[in-house]
């Protein structure tokens, strides 16, 4: 199965604010060592309550714009019944179900199979938990 299927932990640092990390690198580089050029799957999870993973296109504005989305639909105040760490913090544990913590992605000739603009990203709206990490799984 050492063929067909390889995972790997990548840690991430998203520090002390709210962030859309890219990983498309990350994901291509492990691709490159493990593909070898073959078809399959790539997934993508974070093992936390509070984050999640998106395709969406980075640097021209998007990964800001989704995280003025994430504050109208989940304001960090005191409306959360969670309420252990920073104010709103409840918010945070909710953001999962919104963005969720998972995705699997086509490889194709050993290459992440994604449109023109589109990045693999960790959205991470908890400040009070700088540390992620990442599995990365192929699947060929």
């Amino acid at each position: 199965m050492a063929d067909t299927f390889t995972t790997r932990i990548i840690n991430v640092t998203s520090g002390s604010r709210e962030r859309v990390v890219d990983l498309t690198a990350d994901c291509a580089e492990f691709l490159r060592e493990v593909a070898d050029g073959r078809n399959g799957l790539l997934n993508v999870f974070t093992p936390h309550a509070t984050a999640g993973l998106a395709l969406i296109e980075t640097g021209a504005g998007s990964d800001d714009d989704l995280l003025s989305a994430l504050h109208q639909l989940l304001p960090a105040d005191d409306r959360w019944q969670h309420r252990h760490g920073t104010p709103g913090h409840g918010r945070d544990h909710v953001l999962p179900a919104i963005v969720p913590p998972h995705a699997t992605l086509p490889v194709i000739g050993g290459r992440l199979e994604l449109g023109t603009w589109q990045s693999v990203c960790l959205v991470d709206t908890n400040r009070d938990n700088p540390r992620r990490q990442v599995r990365l799984s192929f699947l060929g």
